[in-house]
């Protein structure tokens, strides 16, 4: 089975290079990863398996093989060739190059009948490959595609097909260009988690960093995006951490903050990889096991976000330490909070932490999900020893007797009494906290597989809370 709810494939359009970033034609399928049946017979695959399909979209630059392009350099009287930035500015290749490489045109998006192409028209690239299975879209470069341009694509998307995702690689400061998309690949949040597993970040600066973006930005938004810590641009966390402990801790921070968790494939079981080509190679499907510390690591901490709702929609809270990275993640139920505990550092820290929720009554029982290990509340304070380079998952039990029945007027709790509403119970938290359970709200909507539209903007359907990046796959593994 599936470790995640959205596969996002590497560009699969017919291309000169291995990695098919330098498309040639966005309307066919490269013949080295099969034929069109292929795709479809993958898309309906993936669909049985309850999980949604996302292609990889550069559309800020192409490959100089295209006929597109090809056409454009030949005749002033091309087409296509307002598309291109073309003239003797550029030098001696005649061209606006993409980083200065000879093989990529950069596209000038500014061109209306280019935008028809690609994203705007029922015949466009965007919705042929959403007509033929795909569940949305991931824009190569989105800062260079630019805000502007990216709500335009992402709205054309909704409107081919309801419920489509559109995000983008951002390795910017994620505010604003949240507003554009659907979501975003964070290059931030992995930078702050690399920060702090290298030490290099203390742990309450990197929550108060944290804190800081969801009051100038929204906790939607960081749900919304993509936590990226590795992929084909990037070292393999094997190769990043050759200490086991500091994988794990790393990759325990990615499930735990805020935001949904991508993997690289083959992060899951350890696979090595400095640099590219090293790090696109080959799944190796015969470590996938439970004789695989990594595999069984992942395995339990997607356990633990599925059964846990608070750790897929809730919202953020930085407890105050002295040295760990400590917070709560909270939704309307208070049997749903839980607590957070990180330690960067490289020895045991047992501090005495204010936990300020109301709600939390005296000597209630939290487990730790990963350890099994218990500590009760007193005074609305958590005391907690935690190991160096580990992260405590602190979860509410639900005990029988007076701990339990204490509860009786809370809401939200296994043993709150019919009739106790939300509206009395929960107190002003950021703004974010549904406070009435019967007015629909976002939060609600990445919970139940559908995103309202509340804010007269375009929002995805797909609970897109795991997804895998897959490699450039060998035509006869696609189908």
């Amino acid at each position: 089975h599936s470790m995640g709810n959205v596969l996002y494939l590497q560009p699969i359009f017919k291309a000169y290079s291995s990695h098919k970033y330098d498309t040639s034609d966005y309307f066919e399928l490269d013949p080295e990863y099969g034929t069109l049946e292929d795709f479809t017979a993958l898309a309906d695959a993936v669909h049985a398996k309850g999980m949604h399909l996302v292609l990889d979209g550069v559309f800020n630059h192409m490959g100089i093989r295209s006929t597109w392009f090809q056409d454009a350099m030949a005749s002033n009287v091309s087409k296509q060739r307002n598309w291109y930035f073309i003239g003797e500015q550029y030098g001696k290749r005649g061209y606006k190059s993409w980083q200065s490489g000879d093989t990529l045109a950069e596209l000038r998006l500014e061109d209306k009948s280019l935008q028809e192409t690609l994203w705007n028209s029922s015949d466009s690239v965007v919705a042929t490959w959403l007509k033929l299975g795909a569940d949305g879209w991931r824009l190569d470069v989105g800062t260079e595609i630019g805000r502007e341009f990216l709500a335009d694509l992402t709205q054309a998307a909704h409107k081919h097909k309801y419920g489509s995702l559109v995000v983008g690689e951002v390795s910017a400061y994620p505010r604003w260009w949240t507003e554009s998309m659907d979501g975003v690949l964070s290059f931030w949040m992995g930078w702050i988690i690399s920060g702090v597993v290298n030490g290099k970040m203390g742990g309450v600066f990197a929550g108060m960093q944290i804190q800081d973006l969801i009051y100038s930005s929204s906790m939607e938004q960081l749900l919304r995006s993509w936590i990226i810590l590795s992929n084909h641009d990037l070292p393999r966390l094997t190769s990043k951490y050759p200490d086991a402990t500091l994988r794990l801790f790393a990759v325990s921070l990615q499930f735990v903050l805020p935001g949904s968790v991508c993997i690289y494939y083959g992060e899951e079981i350890g696979m090595t990889g400095s640099g590219d080509p090293f790090n696109r190679a080959p799944m190796e499907w015969d470590k996938v096991g439970d004789g695989n510390e990594m595999y069984v690591h992942f395995t339990n901490l997607l356990g633990m976000r599925r059964l846990h709702r608070a750790m897929r929609i809730g919202d953020f809270h930085q407890l105050l330490s002295f040295s760990l990275l400590a917070f709560i993640r909270r939704t309307d139920r208070i049997d749903e909070i839980v607590i957070i505990l990180a330690n960067p550092t490289d020895r045991v820290v047992e501090e005495q932490l204010n936990v300020p929720v109301e709600d939390i009554l005296e000597y209630t029982l939290f487990k730790d999900f990963l350890s099994n290990e218990t500590v009760r509340i007193h005074g609305a304070t958590c005391t907690m020893a935690v190991p160096p380079h580990s992260v405590r998952i602190l979860t509410m039990v639900n005990e029988v007797g007076p701990n339990g029945a204490q509860y009786k007027r809370i809401y939200g709790h296994w043993q709150t009494f019919k009739g106790v509403e939300a509206t009395f119970s929960l107190g002003d938290s950021l703004g974010e906290l549904i406070r009435d359970p019967n007015v629909e709200s976002t939060r609600k909507g990445h919970d139940d597989g559908l995103t309202e539209d509340l804010n007269a903007t375009s929002a995805s359907g797909i609970v897109n809370d795991i997804a895998i990046q897959d490699q450039e796959i060998p035509a006869q593994d696609l189908s």
